[in-house]
């Protein structure tokens, strides 16, 4: 009997009291982002202090209702990953003009409010939908948009460092000692310590750089004494809501902006956990984020989307459990019911939450980098891509008042780097990646290669076309040579069933010696480069080349079971895999079957992995010019 295999480490159930642990590490990380949107409304359109303090309430309050949804998931809502759902700050500018043109007060929040939940139905119906454009998030775009999210969250953290952005004072020497001070306690546990220790690394920087703040005077808890301990947000509490046509379009535009967003947090998660994110997993989280932003709309809140601050801490933590956050949420609605617990966390120095925010938000951009480490850059149009949009992110980044600069339904676009790079970043890529893909592959990687097309491809010689295309199988090129013979091809699909014919076609000798010549699952010469980048692309889709001991072992024993009764490697296409667990899985079910089945079985494997490595050539032209310049000696700059 089979040991019961243990789950994810995204669903692995921990303790009760590490729950509660992390989980309130993830609300301190998380805490002034979360009142900040509140804060800059209720300043804005007119609010007093009493309905300001009701607001931030009924903000924590939501925001764990939003998160349990997001993380736990029930139905087809929630993409079940460690997820933190807070208020968008794309949503501050445009909620400050509804309010401002309502009238202002609680007059302008009634019309807000009225926006926020027809425009959070219209996300949940719409999810589905924008699910399906996950074709346009390849990892060029993931990639670029997860480092735009990490690059353009460290100015709020510069800024919290020196004071906040009620009172910055850069030139404070405190500040920056509380700052770096956290910034250090945090790095040395991480040097110094493993296991739990190290994980709360965060919420150990921010209590002791706290209680320094306190003994020297910087930090003050005056407002626990003045806070209620019961305070209830009930629906409705200002009012019921008013329904303008123009403040519903407008709020419909910024959820559509978020759900690029959301997107790109939940691959950004997705890569941190290891986890494959599909049409599916972005469709639940958008729908997670218009339920949870019309819950916000009815208790007196505002729009949520998944929030980046708290990816940086799944990275850095390297805790993955979902159920963390679902604690956290838990930990947010007792804060929001008791205003006292709210006033213990706001006590909390801004210099000692920019310190732990820097390490935090930088890990981000450095899984954009991971991302970014898959794509051919010898490709000048994700040159193109990536530096257009990490580009325009940080001008707006670095120059916000430029949103003045253009027409008011603009600056919903220019008023966010994150939302201006992310939307550059899928629009560059449909513009040279998918638009007139009819006309075959239309860039070569230097003026001196040229471009290489269909025609092209039709008029190589057999050395030159196995050179191009052996990367497709590994090991023996005579299948591709085979396929070089029933030129000419009318189109890629013409071409891609060339190589399937020519593959079920061969000797089964032949066949037998293409078998032999994959590598195992999980096996560390794919992981250290030794069978090939090939190799390496595709078995790294289900994180195989990065597993931890306990997983390479289990994957080593089912290949050794495997060679000894079927006398070659098992081969699963695992781009097409779900996850690591299904991999095993089918790998153990197929050890039950005849040898003339897993013949056949295999072909079938080899046939899917050849159609993804000829998409990634095809997909750009750079890759056929570069494997014929490597083939023939010319070098591509």
């Amino acid at each position: 009997m089979r040991a019961k295999r243990r789950p994810h480490p995204v669903d692995e159930m921990l303790p009760v009291g590490k729950l509660a642990v992390y989980g309130f590490q993830h609300v301190l990380a998380f805490y002034a982002g979360a009142v900040i949107v509140p804060i800059l409304l209720a300043g804005a359109i007119g609010l007093s202090e009493r309905e300001l303090i009701h607001l931030i309430n009924a903000d924590l309050f939501t925001c764990g209702i939003a998160s349990i949804i997001q993380a736990a998931g029930f139905w087809k809502v929630g993409v079940r990953l460690p997820l933190l759902q807070g208020v968008t700050f794309t949503a501050v500018s445009p909620m400050i003009a509804i309010g401002l043109a309502a009238g202002g007060g609680t007059d302008g929040l009634l019309v807000i409010y009225g926006a926020v939940i027809v425009a959070g139905l219209a996300t949940f119906l719409v999810a589905p939908f924008f699910g399906r454009l996950i074709r346009f998030f390849p990892p060029v775009v993931t990639g670029s948009v997860i480092l735009i999210i990490g690059l353009a969250l460290l100015p709020v953290a510069a800024l919290d460092a020196v004071g906040g952005g009620s009172d910055p004072q850069p030139g404070n020497p405190r500040h920056l000692a509380y700052a770096l001070g956290t910034l250090a306690v945090i790095v040395l546990i991480q040097r110094l310590f493993r296991g739990f220790m190290a994980t709360v690394a965060v919420l150990v920087g921010l209590v002791l750089g706290t209680l320094v703040a306190w003994l020297l005077g910087d930090a003050h808890f005056d407002a626990v004494g003045d806070s209620a301990w019961l305070g209830v947000t009930t629906p409705f509490h200002f009012g019921w809501p008013q329904f303008s046509i123009a403040a519903i379009v407008s709020m419909i535009v910024v959820m559509l902006i978020t759900a690029v967003e959301t997107t790109g947090d939940v691959f950004a998660t997705g890569e941190i956990v290891d986890k494959r994110v599909g049409r599916e997993d972005v469709a639940r989280a958008l729908r997670a984020d218009g339920l949870a932003t019309t819950i916000g709309g009815v208790f007196n809140s505002f729009p949520y989307t998944c929030f980046a601050e708290n990816v940086g801490l799944v990275r850095l933590t390297q805790v993955k459990s979902r159920w963390v956050v679902v604690a956290a949420g838990a930990i947010m609605i007792l804060i929001g019911l008791v205003p006292k617990a709210g006033a213990i966390v706001a006590g909390i120095p801004h210099p000692v939450l920019g310190g732990a925010a820097l390490a935090m938000f930088a890990t981000v951009a450095v899984v954009g980098i991971q991302t970014l480490a898959r794509v051919d850059f010898h490709d000048h149009r994700n040159i193109v891509i990536v530096g257009s949009s990490v580009g325009l992110a940080m001008f707006v980044t670095a120059q916000p008042d430029i949103a003045t600069a253009v027409p008011g339904w603009a600056q919903i676009i220019l008023g966010s780097g994150i939302t201006l790079g992310s939307i550059t970043a899928i629009g560059l890529n449909v513009v040279f990646h998918d638009v007139g893909r009819g006309r075959g592959p239309a860039v070569a990687g230097t003026p001196s290669a040229g471009s290489v097309r269909l025609e092209q491809v039709n008029g190589m010689s057999r050395e030159e076309f196995v050179a191009t295309f052996r990367r497709l199988f590994q090991g023996p090129t005579d299948v591709v040579g085979r396929a070089h013979d029933r030129r000419p091809f009318a189109d890629t699909a013409n071409l891609r069933a060339a190589f399937q014919e020519a593959l079920f076609s061969a000797p089964a000798d032949e066949q037998r010696a293409l078998m032999a010549a994959y590598p195992d699952l999980g096996a560390d010469r794919v992981a250290d480069g030794e069978e090939g980048e090939d190799s390496v692309r595709d078995q790294s889709a289900a994180g195989l080349t990065r597993l931890a001991d306990e997983d390479r072992e289990e994957f080593a024993a089912l290949a050794a079971a495997y060679r000894e009764k079927f006398g070659v490697p098992l081969i699963i296409c695992v781009r097409d895999a779900a996850s690591r667990d299904r991999i095993l899985v089918e790998g153990r079910q197929r050890l039950d079957n005849s040898p003339a089945q897993e013949h056949a079985a295999a072909l079938i494997e080899i046939a899917k992995v050849a159609n993804h490595r000829l998409a990634d050539l095809v997909a750009g032209a750079n890759p056929i010019a570069s494997a014929r310049a490597r083939a023939f000696g010319r070098g591509v700059e």
